[in-house]
């Protein structure tokens, strides 16, 4: 009888945490059978300064100055998913332009959306000064940047990213 259960089970009577561990090795993301492969570089603006969004939200130069002073990493997600990590931002400043930012996309399912076109950037932030904006939207004199998202659809249709490259193009 026990033969039968063993056959029936194949993975009965292996050690679950061995087969964890097994699993852990693979790396985040990663699946059985699916090779690791190298991080994307790449580069863009994920907001622009004085440009209205499809809001009506308009951001506006030093906006995101406090939430950069604080130099914790921000999250890089996929299309603002909670726990959806595309990868990493290496480099994030405001210049005359924008929010400029740079990152390696890691996770499978984003690399695989960027190889197939996605280009999209999109901030994910509270407003903690603003101003009403007519007809519609804000004026965002500064606000606390949650994370930066690499989208579909982005609210301001010219905050996209191009491809560098690998990994070794960083700095």
């Amino acid at each position: 009888m026990s033969s039968l259960i063993s056959a029936a089970h194949p993975g009965a009577g292996r050690d679950p945490d061995r087969r964890a561990a097994s699993l852990a090795a693979l790396g985040p993301g990663l699946r059985r059978g699916e090779r690791k492969s190298e991080p994307l570089l790449i580069e863009g603006y994920a907001s622009l300064f004085g440009i209205p969004d499809a809001s009506g939200d308009v951001v506006r130069a030093g906006a995101f100055a406090r939430s950069l002073q604080r130099g914790t990493g921000l999250p890089m997600l996929l299309q603002h998913r909670p726990g959806a990590i595309a990868g990493r931002w290496v480099r994030m400043i405001e210049d005359g332009r924008g929010l400029y930012v740079r990152g390696l996309v890691e996770g499978v399912a984003a690399r695989s959306l960027v190889a197939q076109g996605l280009s999209g950037l999109s901030i994910g932030f509270r407003p903690r000064i603003w101003n009403a904006r007519r007809p519609d939207g804000r004026e965002l004199v500064e606000v606390d940047l949650v994370e930066v998202s690499l989208v579909t659809s982005p609210m301001q249709a010219r905050a996209r990213f191009a491809l560098l490259g690998a990994e070794g193009k960083a700095a």
